[in-house]
């Protein structure tokens, strides 16, 4: 069992609260139910165009205690990101952000989750992966197929303080699951079909249903389980849904399964690939010339996009240069501020980084489809 915390950049941790809120008093803030401290009990942040405003407890930001718990130490960097930015956007089809607030998962704990990710076993009657058949070829060995957890809960006002009144899970599920016949031997591999990965995850969401609801504190709460799949440990970008449904109060199973069309793409795009746009793929050409040809010591520029539905929902974009003053940095994310705003469009939001071999120099970024784009220089006054 592995658990490793991701990594996240100054603006990556921006655009992510951006899907949330913005970390400040909002006038829906309570007072606090204790009179022998200053401090709210209860606070929220104010929520940016469509997102949730997220509850605070006393001021402070609630960190899950499953996140980074994962079933095996084979597992893409990239998925992390994907997979919580995801349940964040499928949460919003169940729990409306004027509703609702929002708070990272509060009520698996990591022994709890733990187990689950473990496989049955006589002496692991939680573990929601398949048993060991003790069989060690690719395709007659039941595969690690539940990767990881992830938990967002979402509370409504109940008069000076704030209800549980929602949970939603991701389940990752493993489309490639790693292995090794014994320790430190050589690694293998085996493929998990789509066909597979849904049938496991409806009935493992089911299980996980039916333990929280037989729980009289979860009883009435829906909650929503979304089926996320993990990619290989070379992708470029992160996994996608495609699928999730909703139990309802009392409710011991989902009855209801909905699909989710999401694809993403690197632009530029290799071995003769096709874009998913050819518009967007046509705007992320011209501003990559234009930067190309403007600097000489860029390196190389590319691109992440990640599509909802058929349209154009998060661009990130990343900036390799061989700059080293604190000026040509400067210099350069003004440059590249000015062509994003003229080529990428207002259609998602946009993250653009900048950096060195080693080190990150500067973010060009907007939260939102509409928004105004930002820069920070790192180092800079």
């Amino acid at each position: 069992m592995k658990r490793f915390l991701q990594a996240i950049t100054l603006a990556s941790c921006s655009l992510l609260l951006a899907a949330c809120g913005n970390l400040k008093n909002s006038d829906l803030a309570s007072n606090s139910t204790t009179t022998t401290s200053k401090t709210k009990k209860y606070e929220t942040t104010s929520g940016t165009d469509g997102g949730y405003s997220v509850l605070l407890s006393k001021g402070v930001y609630k960190t899950s205690d499953i996140s980074g718990l994962e079933a095996t130490n084979y597992d893409n960097s990239v998925d992390e990101s994907a997979m919580e930015r995801g349940l964040i956007r499928i949460s919003k089809k169940v729990f409306s952000t004027k509703s609702y607030v929002i708070q990272e998962g509060q009520q698996l704990d990591e022994t709890t989750v733990t187990n689950w990710l473990g496989r049955y076993s006589k002496s692991n009657k939680e573990g929601l992966n398949l048993k060991n058949n003790g069989k060690t070829g690719s395709t007659t060995r039941n595969p690690i197929i539940l990767q990881q957890i992830m938990e967002e809960d979402f509370y409504v006002k109940s008069g000076s303080s704030y209800k549980l009144a929602g949970i939603s899970i991701s389940l990752g599920l493993n489309s490639v699951d790693y292995y090794t016949k014994t320790s430190g031997g050589t690694e293998y591999s085996t493929k998990i079909s789509l066909s597979e990965r849904r049938s496991f995850g409806q009935k493992t969401a089911n299980t996980i249903v039916s333990r929280l609801h037989a729980k009289k504190k979860y009883k009435s709460i829906p909650i929503m389980v979304g089926l996320f799949s993990k990619t290989d440990t070379d992708s470029l970008v992160g996994g996608t849904y495609f699928s999730y449904g909703t139990a309802s109060a009392n409710s011991s199973k989902i009855s209801k399964w909905n699909s989710v069309n999401e694809k993403t793409q690197v632009l530029p795009t290799v071995d003769g690939a096709s874009a998913v746009s050819s518009s967007d793929e046509s705007k992320f050409t011209s501003f990559k010339d234009e930067i190309e040809d403007y600097f000489p010591n860029v390196s190389g520029v590319t691109a992440t996009l990640r599509y909802y539905d058929g349209k154009l929902a998060y661009e990130s974009i990343a900036i390799t240069t061989q700059f080293y003053g604190y000026l040509q940095v400067q210099s350069f994310a003004q440059m590249v501020k000015s062509r994003a705003k003229k080529y990428l469009g207002t259609s998602s939001p946009v993250e653009i980084t900048i950096s060195s071999v080693n080190d990150t120099q500067a973010v060009v970024a907007k939260e939102t489809a509409t928004g105004s784009y930002r820069t920070h220089i790192y180092g800079g006054n």
